[in-house]
């Protein structure tokens, strides 16, 4: 994955999100300890580390301290997540394939980066409309990119998107178990050794 995979989907994340800044973004996000408005910071605010860890190196030796605050206008919001969705995307494609960045999970090559601020992004915008009440659905093509670099051992399926959010535990799937601890394959892909 790469930096335009980050732009489509912050565009399709401010596009939807953009309907609906006339309600209520104080309300709670069912099963999270979020708002509707602290989620959307949050989506904000993975990119903004990620273009960091990736180009700061893989030793955990930054001493940043990166908030999107919560408190402002729905539009505000929308805005930072797309300013760092954009930040993260030029320094992904800015850094070759050989970079490793910072992840608690294990460093990250750039498209490992890539495809974990498309999940924060896309999943985090699903988290936010349900507590609008909405249903975000980006279709099947991001979730499949997305489900083959951070969780390769999942099928994508007959839906691609309800498997993404199964994997990141926001759902159930026929005859699965909703996961529990889940974990990103953060490390360059060519490393996976085939398991869980």
């Amino acid at each position: 994955m790469r930096g335009d995979d980050v732009r489509a989907a912050a565009e399709l994340a401010t596009g939807f999100l953009g309907k609906f800044t006339d309600r209520d973004w104080t309300a709670s996000v069912p099963g999270l300890d979020f708002t509707v408005a602290s989620v959307v910071a949050h989506a904000a605010q993975g990119p903004l580390w990620y273009a960091l860890d990736l180009t700061g190196g893989p030793q955990d030796a930054a001493a940043f301290e990166i908030k999107v605050r919560p408190d402002p206008e729905p539009d505000r919001l929308i805005a930072s997540l797309a300013a760092a969705a954009h930040l993260c995307a030029t320094a992904v494609d800015a850094m070759p394939d050989s970079a490793r960045g910072f992840h608690p999970f294990g460093a990250s090559d750039p498209s490992g980066f890539a495809a974990m601020a498309c999940d924060e992004i896309l999943v985090h915008t699903y988290d936010a409309a349900t507590g609008l009440g909405a249903d975000f659905r980006p279709g099947p093509e991001p979730a499949r990119r997305v489900l083959a670099r951070l969780f390769p051992w999942h099928e994508p399926g007959a839906d691609a998107w309800q498997t993404l959010l199964w994997a990141n535990g926001r759902t159930d799937l026929p005859g699965a178990p909703r996961p529990r601890g889940w974990r990103w394959h953060t490390a360059p892909l060519a490393t996976w050794d085939g398991k869980a």
